[in-house]
């Protein structure tokens, strides 16, 4: 079985964002980057599903320049000792690409999995960024794979997968569904592993290969921001939170003022 893990190099989730303006958006000059962390649980299951012999390959994709490059290193350079971790990765670039929306994505991540024979995709549950969680099940849709999202525990044997997940109430779906197939992580999966030395030097032998629209087959018509279905018209930052409050007396006094803001203002009780 052959994996497919997709990843996208976000903002760090320290980082504090600033829109300077509300038409080109936040500025992201001085940000710091990291692999989507809902991401590093799918690289871990894929990873692990190696391991354990379930997978023959693993292949990273990822849709961005080579700016990128440096947060695909860091993802070729987790494995256990011994192991040798994902196999490769496909960073996905062309001009083309550049304001694809959540369906152009999925469009170009699609062509990539089919052309690479990729029996299982796993994905991050969603993005810290775009915060859409959209990607996936399109890609799923267009593939014409089964899919299922938002996965805290898998078993894989041989073609037969069953995903389970949260279904509220401290209840679990259990899904049951064959390959080829497309999961997304969420938190709980697995215990994403850090970079070790020997991996990073070892990541700097991998090959990242660089696949354009032409390669893929794609028409170029179907992705892009001529192509966007969802745009953005305006950028703001969140309101501000409103002044906190210190209520200052007798006890009984300003429980019983709490109680009532609580009740009348805050609307919680």
């Amino acid at each position: 079985m052959k994996v497919g893990v997709c990843i996208k190099r976000v903002p760090g989730s320290d980082s504090r964002i600033n829109v300077g303006d509300d038409a080109q958006g936040p500025d992201l000059a001085d940000v710091g980057w990291e692999v989507n962390p809902y991401d590093s649980f799918a690289l871990e299951e894929a990873l692990q599903l190696q391991e354990s012999g379930a997978a023959s390959d693993v292949v990273v994709f990822t849709v961005c320049g080579p700016e990128g490059d440096a947060k695909i290193r860091d993802a070729l350079a987790i494995g256990k000792r011994g192991k040798c971790g994902a196999s490769k990765a496909v960073r996905l670039d062309d001009p083309a690409f550049a304001g694809s929306d959540a369906i152009g994505v999925a469009r170009i991540l699609a062509a990539a999995v089919k052309k690479e024979g990729i029996d299982m995709v796993i994905a991050g549950k969603q993005s810290i960024d775009g915060d859409s969680a959209q990607v996936p099940a399109m890609m799923a849709e267009i593939l014409g794979w089964p899919s299922v999202c938002e996965v805290t525990d898998l078993e894989v044997d041989g073609s037969a997968i069953k995903a389970w997940r949260a279904a509220g109430s401290g209840k679990r779906e259990v899904v049951a569904l064959s390959l080829p197939c497309v999961i997304t992580a969420d938190k709980g999966l697995n215990t994403p592993r850090y970079p070790t030395l020997p991996g990073i030097m070892a990541a700097k032998r991998k090959p990242i290969e660089v696949v354009d629209a032409g390669a893929l087959g794609l028409d170029t018509s179907t992705v892009g921001a001529s192509a966007a279905l969802v745009t953005v018209a305006k950028w703001s930052p969140p309101p501000a939170r409103p002044q906190g409050r210190i209520l200052e007396g007798d006890a009984s006094a300003v429980v019983a003022e709490l109680i009532t803001l609580l009740r009348d203002e805050a609307k919680v009780l």
